[in-house]
């Protein structure tokens, strides 16, 4: 288990460390075809790696990573960045919610406890929200469709071999974003290319390959407070590699997440034996 936590939290890491070098090589009007490079290129290192593939399965969880996307980036350009990431931060909230639904799993007192800390740190770290526009409820959108994400990768890793639900989840996302990228002028660069490359391989292949591993360990709920550790890694890698200033609410803001992030692990001694034999069986495979 603690295993699993840990993977999970360092898939965190390195979604969040991808921020910087993101905002580094790709420009606003570029983040559609970026997107198409990033998920293209691993659709086709996936299917290269692993030849087998479940259409279905792959295809309704990247249809939803694709919706969070391009939902959240049309939304970006109608509200502010700081709005955008609280809200897109809600998916918190939505994930046990979508769970229970999906699969019958209950949240802990630990995550209950845990979710105004998350609320709280979210809006602190991002600066706040004032307002309601056509933006921020298509930010919703995005943070409803990354919590359903998140439960259908639990649902059928449980079902499928995890390698098996990579190459068309990506495609689909490819596709999707690819269509959108048509509606702008295509401007390619080679740094660009190799922000794709990266991200695809480490942020993306490997990263999606832990989550469909080691979520289902943990649970979907647990993970998701996991992930609130992104935009804490994202501040830190641009502060050190950018240079951008951290305020005092913002830094509060970041440590009441992380305290948020401890409450919701500490079930993590008390196993179930079912936990336990699938955590044993993750472990084998791996």
């Amino acid at each position: 288990m603690l295993k699993a936590y840990f993977l999970l939290l360092f898939v965190t890491f390195i979604w969040g460390s991808t921020f910087p070098l993101i905002k580094m090589t790709v420009g606003e009007n570029d983040v559609y075809i970026f997107l198409t490079l990033r998920f293209a290129i691993a659709s086709l290192l996936s299917f290269l790696i692993w030849k087998k593939q479940n259409f279905k399965y792959g295809m309704i969880i990247g249809i939803f990573i694709a919706l969070g996307y391009i939902t959240q980036t049309i939304g970006l350009t109608l509200t502010t960045a700081s709005k955008s990431g609280f809200i897109t931060s809600l998916y918190i909230i939505m994930v046990p919610f979508f769970s229970y639904l999906v699969e019958k799993e209950k949240a802990h007192l630990n995550h209950i406890i845990a979710l105004p800390f998350a609320i709280t740190g979210s809006y602190l770290l991002s600066g706040g929200i004032s307002g309601f526009n056509f933006g921020d409820f298509l930010t919703l959108l995005c943070a409803i469709f990354f919590a359903l994400s998140m439960v259908y990768i639990t649902k059928y890793s449980k079902i499928e071999k995890e390698t098996s639900l990579l190459g068309y989840q990506f495609l689909f996302v490819a596709v999707l974003n690819g269509a959108l990228s048509l509606t702008k002028p295509i401007h390619i660069t080679l740094p660009m290319i190799g922000t794709a490359l990266f991200t695809a391989v480490l942020a993306t292949i490997f990263a999606t390959l832990v989550q469909l591993k080691y979520q289902k360990v943990v649970s979907t709920n647990t993970t998701a407070f996991i992930f609130i550790g992104e935009p804490i890694f994202a501040m830190l890698s641009s502060f050190i590699i950018l240079h951008e200033r951290m305020t005092s609410t913002q830094i509060i803001g970041g440590i009441i997440l992380i305290i948020a992030l401890v409450i919701a692990s500490l079930n993590f001694t008390r196993k179930t034996n079912k936990e336990n034999y699938i955590e044993k069986g993750v472990e084998e495979e791996i």
